[in-house]
């Protein structure tokens, strides 16, 4: 690895791309260590109404049945987290998109990065698969207005703000992925407590998916700090700065009083994701990545360290101050 850096590289951007591909056999392996073969894994045909069988239709009332004590808040949070699932097509453009790793611009490569993003994105199709015709079957959605959502939410494309940046993109996935596991037990434990014990396992089923894809993320991006401490830690100080950006931010073109404003509102009231989330998940990366005792850094990535160091306090504080919403008006998704 040592010869990497000797080669001139004219821009950071470049030289993260260089290390991008040496990982490509990484990216390759994780394919197999961290993702279930489709002959093996859960399918939604088995959370949902065996709509082949004679009883079918008592299925679905038994289904109905269980959802109707769930309150609007949580339905709203639920398809929020659907609708998260069903933008795919952006997420997997936006992987491929990345400097070092499709550079032939080939979505069928054998190449290791290429191969990881359509499994990753195959195993994650199914979450809305499942998670829409949960929703549909139980009427507690209007789902024409849901799928206008899904519509603009796919039309509108995605800007994770990592400039392209591999680095970048290994931060955000690694926060993204750890945020929609917390998103997901938490409607389940809500789920629950309404006394809908299947929707409770279909969220936490998806949830262990999310855990195994967080996995992945933070092991690539382990293996980035072990290659190159200095531009990681400068890479996820800019991520830090700008924000993670939330994958259905562009759920619909409003700039004030936005659907997606609606539901991070709704979410932060029920405590299916907080800023609390926010700060534990960035005290944990730091926790992961040992950010605290790396030594030996350049200027820039010692002054990004100090600031990762302390950046879950600060907004455990932001915390703090928040006083929850008592009125959260509903998008348009809820019956």
């Amino acid at each position: 690895m040592g010869t990497l850096f000797m080669q001139p590289l004219t821009n950071e951007l470049e030289k993260n791309a260089a290390v991008m591909a040496t990982l490509e056999s990484a990216a390759s392996r994780a394919v197999n260590e961290y993702l279930v073969d489709p002959q093996q894994c859960w399918q939604p045909t088995d959370f949902l109404p065996d709509m082949a069988r004679e009883d079918a239709m008592e299925q679905v009332l038994l289904l109905r049945k269980r959802t109707d004590a769930i309150p609007p808040e949580v339905i709203t949070s639920l398809v929020g987290n659907m609708i998260t699932e069903e933008a795919l097509p952006n997420y997997q453009a936006f992987f491929n998109l990345l400097k070092g790793v499709n550079e032939e611009g080939n979505m069928a490569s054998e190449n290791g990065w290429v191969q990881w993003s359509r499994s990753w994105t195959a195993e994650e199709n199914r979450h809305g698969d499942l998670l829409n015709k949960y929703l549909y079957l139980s009427g507690r959605a209007d789902m024409k207005a849901v799928e206008i959502t899904i519509h603009n939410l796919i039309a509108n494309g995605f800007d994770g703000k990592v400039e392209q940046d591999p680095y970048q993109a290994m931060i955000y996935t690694s926060f993204q992925e750890r945020a929609t596991k917390i998103a997901h037990v938490n409607t389940g434990k809500l789920a629950a407590k309404a006394g809908d014990d299947t929707l409770s396992r279909i969220c936490k089923t998806i949830a262990g998916d999310e855990a195994r894809h967080e996995k992945a993320y933070k092991s690539f991006m382990s293996n980035i700090f072990e290659i190159d401490p200095d531009g990681a830690l400068l890479a996820f100080e800019k991520m830090m700065k700008k924000q993670i950006t939330m994958p259905a931010l562009l759920m619909d073109h409003a700039t004030t009083d936005s659907l997606f404003t609606r539901f991070s509102m709704i979410s932060e009231k029920m405590g299916i994701y907080t800023t609390f989330d926010y700060a534990n998940i960035i005290h944990h990366l730091t926790q992961q990545w040992k950010i605290e005792g790396m030594t030996g850094l350049k200027d820039y990535a010692a002054k990004a360290q100090e600031y990762l160091c302390t950046l879950a306090d600060r907004y455990r504080r932001i915390a703090e101050r928040l006083q929850p919403q008592q009125m959260v008006m509903a998008p348009v998704w809820v019956r």
